[in-house]
């Protein structure tokens, strides 16, 4: 499974550093016979099982459609290896020793391995904000402010 989902990524990756191929692919007056051919060729000595599902999706007309079937692979890949997939906020860049100690302890914390991208938001002011699917940990300074003026909103009512 390693080796498809491997392969598959690389194939997504070709799509997305060529933007003919991605035009070829998404164009729907090329026909499906033509970009299975071109697939095929990129595809080269890939596994048989890649070669075999990719001709297939093609001739079915759904050669536009690899980046998001691709995407739906590293779900299922996520989920297979237990891999919790989050997104991790903060104020300010952080060093690599600050990242993983940060992902050590979701780690520790969920009983998964993480999977994380990280991205800088200087509103937040400080803290981090976490997203896990729809599960979202606000534990930034703006967060903190928010909630606050909400609270205070209210017992003024």
């Amino acid at each position: 499974m390693a080796v498809v989902h491997e392969q598959v990524g690389d194939l997504v990756a070709a799509i997305d550093d060529v933007p003919e191929l991605a035009a070829l692919l998404d164009n729907p007056e090329t026909e499906s016979r033509v970009k299975a051919d071109v697939l095929e060729r990129i595809l080269g000595s890939a596994d048989e099982l890649v070669r075999n599902f990719v001709r297939l999706v093609a001739e079915k007309g759904r050669a536009g459609e690899i980046r998001e079937i691709a995407e739906e692979l590293d779900a299922l890949v996520a989920a297979q290896e237990r891999i919790l997939d989050v997104e991790l906020t903060t104020a300010t860049e952080l060093s690599e020793e600050e990242f993983g100690r940060i992902l050590g302890r979701i780690e520790q914390a969920s009983g998964h391995k993480v999977q994380a991208t990280r991205s800088v938001d200087p509103d937040l002011i400080g803290g981090i904000v976490l997203q896990a699917g729809s599960m979202r940990l606000d534990a930034s300074v703006r967060g903190r402010l928010e909630r606050l003026r909400q609270q205070l909103s209210t017992t003024r009512s």
